[in-house]
């Protein structure tokens, strides 16, 4: 599966509302869309100019939605789905994974930091709509740079 266009992970993104991630390791399931306003919001607190990585944390749980049975493999089909619309960066910032014989950089384990903490951060991240402009100015550049290749 690829995503094409902002619509269409805007649509997905909204279809994670009410979906409940497996438990992992004795934690609770947390609904999906809420825990990737969290992760994003808490990426965007804490690096600011780094919309990449802000959108690498918004969209990691559609992962979730698509291959609810899979959590080993979502990671990667995630980055897969995500690569033609948003870039490698992000693409690579859901592949790479700590543990996994990949060395972590300071982006992944911010992400990673991000996503553990947004499972049981308690505040207010917004709303999904907040991030379209965001996901559109990066589906625009990755467009641009893509036609330059």
């Amino acid at each position: 599966m690829e995503l094409r266009s902002v619509e269409e992970l805007m649509d997905l993104l909204y279809a994670c509302r009410g979906t409940r991630d497996l438990p992992e390791r004795g934690r609770p399931p947390v609904d999906l869309h809420d825990h990737a306003l969290r992760t994003a919001a808490l990426l965007r607190r804490g690096r600011p100019a780094d919309k990449e990585l802000q959108v690498a944390g918004l969209v990691q749980p559609v992962g979730g939605l698509l291959w609810p049975g899979d959590p080993a493999g979502r990671a990667g089909q995630t980055a897969g789905a995500v690569r033609a619309l948003l870039g490698e960066r992000v693409s690579r910032l859901l592949r790479d994974r700590p543990g996994r014989g990949v060395p972590a950089d300071d982006d992944v384990l911010a992400l990673r930091q991000a996503t553990e903490e947004g499972r049981t951060a308690g505040f207010d991240a917004g709303v999904l709509e907040d991030w379209r402009t965001v996901l559109e100015l990066l589906a625009a550049r990755n467009s641009r740079l893509g036609a330059v290749d």
